[in-house]
């Protein structure tokens, strides 16, 4: 029989998140500090919205773009948060999660040989989707002397007469870094110049903690050419509803509508009518949530600290990335013997790319309570393995 696989398909290695917590799975009294995931339930006025549409029998297809009601209260939140302003009927398309619209921008964006410029370390999905769209993917890696922040000089190496999109993963999955006001301007004026497009992944844009976040897309000459991804699984603990969205040119979205529409058709109708709740009445929710993670981010932080573990201070998302340099092991090895000495599983830094070695993921999306006893394994770890 002939190969029934794509050769492009073969050559893409599975997501290094999801190795480790197979394993913790069926390890009893493990804990895990890995997955992404808020450790809150829904907010219950949200829930409530998502049955009321189901014992209504709101069951069926939205279209394709999604509900015109969602898509309203999206460009009232953007413009209200974030002074992004949206024609709902035309600009905006409600995906299956944020991670279908960062896979429908691109391949509606990229032809074969199309340059995209990809800071690591980043979420894994980036390098794959521009790969299966036919692109050329072209790290960057991020550096911790730069509080892993995308660098004028940095971005202006990488531009080849090919380069076509620029990745913005601002709030940084995993490290935690944030783009300031300031540190934005630069990678805009190299973008004006050199006339490229952007995709910004803002999916944890409510979730930083030294001021509010600003969107690439709300500098001059930037939101028509501009991609903002976003959703609803990090800011409201809606991972499970899978919904999400994307905001951007006229001439862009339409052709990710297409894709969507022969891919998947329409995002889940009941996920979308408790978004539409979230997005009315859930700003408490969101700052209670962004409080709690901010003390178990300086608990993580005050930790480190005295563990003696150095550790770049990430100020959104709810990760972040020591260095494990000083210990002589990989990030797979320093994770892999953690995990079945100590029963914490952790992720290794090199899951987001070759620049995350010597690096972990650690997230504080969990109790204190948990932070806590894993925290005291991991000491115990270190001082088992720090170097006499």
């Amino acid at each position: 029989m002939r190969d029934p696989l794509s050769n492009k398909i073969k050559k893409i290695e599975p997501s290094g998140i999801r190795k480790f917590f197979d394993i913790v799975s069926e390890m009893k009294d493990a804990i895990s500090l890995g997955v992404g995931e808020p450790d809150f339930d829904t907010p219950w006025h949200i829930r409530e919205e998502g049955i009321y549409s189901l014992e209504h029998g709101r069951t069926f297809y939205t279209s394709n773009a999604g509900l015109k009601e969602l898509r309203s209260e999206i460009t009232k939140y953007l413009e209200r948060r974030f002074g992004l302003r949206y024609d709902p009927l035309h600009e905006v398309l409600i995906t299956v999660g944020g991670s279908e619209a960062i896979d429908g921008a691109i391949r509606a964006m990229i032809d074969p040989g199309d340059e995209v410029i990809v800071p690591q370390p980043c979420f894994v999905s980036y390098e794959p989707c521009v790969v299966l769209a036919g692109g050329v993917p072209v790290v960057i890696e991020l550096k911790e002397e730069d509080e892993f922040k995308l660098t004028k000089q940095q971005l202006l190496d990488a531009i080849t007469e090919k380069t076509k999109i620029l990745v913005m993963p601002f709030p940084n999955n995993p490290t935690g870094a944030v783009m300031t006001k300031e540190d934005l301007q630069d990678i805009v004026d190299v973008v004006l110049e050199k006339d490229l497009y952007v995709i910004s992944d803002e999916i944890y844009s409510e979730l930083t903690y030294c001021g509010n976040h600003v969107s690439i897309a709300s500098f001059p000459g930037m939101l028509e050419r501009t991609i903002v991804i976003n959703g609803f699984s990090k800011s409201y603990a809606m991972t499970g509803w899978r919904l999400g969205y994307a905001c951007g040119p006229r001439m862009i979205l339409e052709q990710m509508l297409k894709i969507h529409q022969f891919a998947i058709m329409c995002a889940p109708t009941t996920s979308q009518y408790a978004a539409v709740e979230a997005l009315r009445n859930g700003d408490d929710d969101v700052e209670k949530m962004r409080e709690a993670y901010n003390q178990r981010r300086n608990y993580l932080m005050r930790s480190f600290k005295e563990m003696g573990m150095q550790c770049f201070e990430p100020f959104g998302a709810f990760y972040a990335f020591p260095s494990i340099k000083e210990f002589g092991m990989t990030s797979e090895e320093f994770a892999d013997k953690l995990l079945h000495e100590e029963k914490v599983a952790v992720v290794p830094g090199t899951a987001f790319g070759a620049s995350g070695e010597g690096f972990l993921r650690i997230s504080y999306a969990y109790s204190i309570e948990d932070l806590k006893e894993a925290l005291a394994r991991l000491q115990a770890f270190l001082d088992n393995h720090r170097r006499k």
